[in-house]
């Protein structure tokens, strides 16, 4: 509900937007997405699947457009920055260790901790830097609407893990690579399944999605039932599919929202900065997979 409210606040504002030739489809935009995150647990899944579809025609015919955003007041900023200091970071601070307590030490689970977090982290924020309530709702829709159509893939590329394990993917993927690639080399079963977790990474754009079908189709039967020790296989099956992560424009909140926030000129600037780290850890993680699991 905190987030459709922040959908709901940049639904408006894009409404409000006199200079966005396309301020009506994009405040549409905002505005269901808002209500999916709102009341979603609440509708059919047949009305909730209708209105995905919206948002995806509305983005397809490009009537989501970020509109003019008011500027950051610079010398303001920079005034609190250099009155805070390292205390900037506090609300942060608070927002991860509240979040963690709660989950683990409450039954309320990690969705309620993180927003209550999220509620204590903001009033910690506001009271460090001494802003109005007209600063929250400035910058909750700037950053919302300035990250665009991009913040919606994390969401629908986490469901694609679900749909594809359901769907076999992972029982074709495993039929077709061994028709290509005998199992029983402890080497190769471990490239196979590290590679193709980045790959897949990059596809999809989120490892947790990959984790499912791959490790089903090719960490499972090429090489844990080689051997090889589950417990360490999964670990770095996963960060060898978070080196995918670092490569691919469909990892938006990693690789296309620091490109809005940032206003970068080269849409594939962060991950060109990050493609010769994110390829020698994924060589460092075949290499501790083949010497640790067996």
């Amino acid at each position: 509900m905190l987030i459709g409210a922040g959908f709901l606040i940049a639904a408006i504002e894009s409404f409000r937007d006199q200079t966005n030739s396309a301020r009506f489809g994009t405040g549409l935009f905002w505005t269901l997405f808002a209500i999916i995150f709102a009341l979603g647990q609440w509708l059919p899944k047949a009305v909730v699947g209708a209105l995905l579809l919206v948002i995806g025609l509305l983005s397809l015919l490009k009537q989501v457009k970020v509109g003019h955003i008011k500027d950051i007041d610079v010398s303001h900023a920079e005034k609190v920055a250099e009155r805070l200091k390292g205390w900037i970071f506090l609300p942060s601070v608070i927002l991860a260790v509240v979040a963690i307590l709660v989950a683990q030490f409450t039954p309320f689970g990690g969705q309620v901790g993180i927003g209550a977090a999220a509620i204590l982290s903001l009033v910690v924020a506001v009271v460090l830097t001494k802003s109005t309530g007209k600063e929250v709702f400035d910058d909750t829709q700037r950053m919302v609407r300035s990250v665009g159509s991009a913040g919606v893939l994390p969401q629908l590329l986490a469901t694609l893990g679900v749909v594809f394990t359901a769907s076999g993917v992972g029982k074709v993927t495993a039929q077709a690579i061994s028709s290509v690639f005998p199992a029983g080399n402890h080497l190769l079963g471990v490239i196979l399944y590290c590679v193709a977790m980045a790959v897949f990474t990059i596809i999809m754009g989120n490892a947790f999605a990959a984790f499912a079908v791959i490790t089903a189709g090719i960490g499972i039967p090429f090489v844990v039932a080689q051997g090889g020790s589950a417990v360490i296989v999964a670990a770095l099956g996963m960060t060898s599919g978070y080196c995918g992560t670092l490569l691919t424009p469909m990892a938006a909140n990693f690789n296309t929202l620091p490109v809005a926030l940032m206003e970068m000129k080269d849409p594939l600037g962060v991950i060109k900065q990050q493609a010769p780290i994110a390829i020698s850890m994924l060589v460092i993680q075949i290499l501790l997979m083949y010497l640790l699991a067996f």
